[in-house]
């Protein structure tokens, strides 16, 4: 890939959007790369950075042990942006106070602009970001002016003009503040004086190079669910490696209705893979039986799928590498390094010590949702595996609240179908991102007939997003909620309610386990 003279800095803080701001970075077609706050003050003054953006983090910076760069950083010439957590850091720095404040922000804020700042050019006066903080700025540092504030925020940014130094409370790097990326462009080109023309090569290409690199002839073995990442993961090692690559397709009683054919059909027949089925629905129901704490079902499914792995490996003699599916999203809500644990991921906080293999291999671990589509699609992929609907690792298991049993997950399939049906049928399924039912463990009384019915209660989830870091629940017509409604009710014994989610991410996750 060309990188040329034009290259920033992300300096990351354990903010859970790290990795969203570089990709914005990139998107405004600069490149960037992501380093840790530890970073020593000599490696980043003799890389070239044209900038650097401090990351924001689940820190307070006047505690003792919250991670910290030296000031020094500020003294090499390089324009900075702080956000959030790196805002608050930069005015500790540099002189100015910060505190805990009363009233906290999260989600979305009207905030107004002085848009002769340099981060605000060219922009309305007032606009939505999204806020997400307990701290704020009380006293900007010397040289310092404020440039934009909210109802609860006296401090929504700030800038020294002299010093090219500049910070923003909210988190332009997420959709949901209005003008995001413009405000990132701003920083980019006219602070860094960044041209903005760097273009990335082709991401297949450079991946099945290195993983001809990395695999040589050796063995892989593939955990293949048929979902969208596990799936372009596997196309993309099936063309480095050819035939040493075995898929092994764990159907574990846990997946949406009749998706085992589904997938034992794609990729036998139409990608001429090596496939291995394993039917071991009873080994895992076995398992997850009396276990109702979400946090310990993907555990055990995460440990027994890598012990069916390693049992059918042995049959085939000597394996050396495991394939994942695992994307950005998986290991940012993991809590790797210095980010704060969301939720564990079976293929990143549930795999056992002693796996057996000799490595892992995880093709599109820095990608996000949609830009595995854009590779998968440039494999070939058809349009129709690729905009499949995402599916977690642990199935249907985290959208059964409580403990899982056969006759909760036949009535979820069976409700799950019935919604992804109508809402393809309404031609939305490429609109809507995310979209499922959710079996709640509520019961709850109902009148059907002339009789009294204690039933389940089923919900429904819709997002939309581009990167399922942050996401708003989907405005799904009226008219097609009340006809999955009632195909639901009437067609699946044992529910009497459906509710709708209209919660977004933050403050929830788009699953519900």
């Amino acid at each position: 890939m060309r990188i040329e003279n034009e290259k920033i800095l992300v300096l990351d803080f354990g903010g859970q959007y790290c990795q969203l701001i570089a990709r914005r970075v990139r998107d405004c077609k600069v490149y960037c790369e992501i380093k840790s706050y530890k970073t020593p003050i000599e490696t980043i003054q003799r890389s070239g950075y044209r900038g650097i953006i401090f990351t924001g983090g689940p820190n307070s910076v006047y505690e003792e042990n919250a991670p910290k760069c030296g000031k020094e950083i500020f003294q090499l010439g390089i324009p900075v942006l702080g956000i959030c957590y790196g805002a608050q850091l930069m005015a500790h720095l540099l002189g100015g106070r910060v505190k805990s404040s009363d009233v906290k922000e999260y989600g979305k804020t009207e905030t107004e602009f002085d848009t002769s700042a340099v981060l605000f050019q060219g922009q309305p006066k007032q606009s939505v970001t999204w806020m997400s903080h307990t701290d704020y700025i009380a006293e900007v540092p010397e040289g310092f002016q404020v440039t934009a504030h909210s109802q609860a925020c006296p401090t929504a940014a700030m800038e020294n003009r002299e010093k090219d130094l500049f910070a923003v409370q909210f988190h332009p790097e997420v959709e949901h503040t209005e003008q995001g990326t413009e405000i990132l462009k701003n920083f980019l080109c006219t602070a860094c004086g960044c041209k903005g023309d760097w273009e990335m090569s082709s991401f297949a290409e450079e991946a099945i190079s290195q993983l001809k690199e990395t695999i040589g002839d050796r063995k892989v073995f593939c955990a293949l669910s048929g979902g969208v990442d596990s799936s372009v993961a596997a196309v993309l090692v099936h063309k480095a490696v050819g035939k040493n690559l075995t898929c092994v397709f764990v159907d574990h009683g846990l997946l949406r209705k009749n998706e085992g054919d589904d997938v034992e059909r794609i990729f036998r027949k139409q990608f001429d893979m090596n496939l291995i089925r394993v039917n071991a629905q009873e080994r895992f129901l076995s398992r997850l039986a009396g276990v109702e704490e979400p946090e310990r079902k993907r555990k055990i499914i995460g440990e027994e799928f890598i012990r069916v792995f390693e049992e059918e490996s042995k049959k085939l003699g000597k394996i050396d590498f495991l394939c994942q599916g695992t994307i950005y999203p998986d290991v940012v809500e993991s809590g790797t390094g210095d980010a704060a644990v969301i939720k564990s991921h079976h293929n990143v906080g549930g795999l056992p010590e002693d796996i057996g293999f000799a490595g892992i291999v995880e093709p599109l671990r820095d990608l996000f949702k949609d830009e595995v589509r854009r590779v998968g699609l440039e494999l070939g992929i058809p349009s129709s595996l690729v905009w499949r609907q995402p599916f977690p690792g642990p199935g249907l298991a985290i959208r059964v609240l409580g403990e899982v049993s056969q006759e909760k997950l036949a009535i979820l399939r069976e409700a799950d179908a019935i919604f992804r049906e109508e809402v393809a049928l309404a031609g939305l399924e490429r609109s809507i991102d995310q979209y499922f039912a959710v079996l709640t463990g509520i019961r709850s009384v109902g009148v059907m007939g002339d009789g009294r019915t204690y039933e389940n209660t089923v919900a429904l989830r819709a997002v939309t997003t581009s990167d399922f870091m942050t996401a708003d629940w989907a405005r799904i017509p009226y008219d097609l909620l009340e006809k999955v409604s009632n195909r639901i009710i009437n067609e699946v014994p044992g529910v009497n309610h459906i509710v709708y989610d209209i919660t977004s991410k933050p403050p929830a996750t788009i699953e519900w386990e």
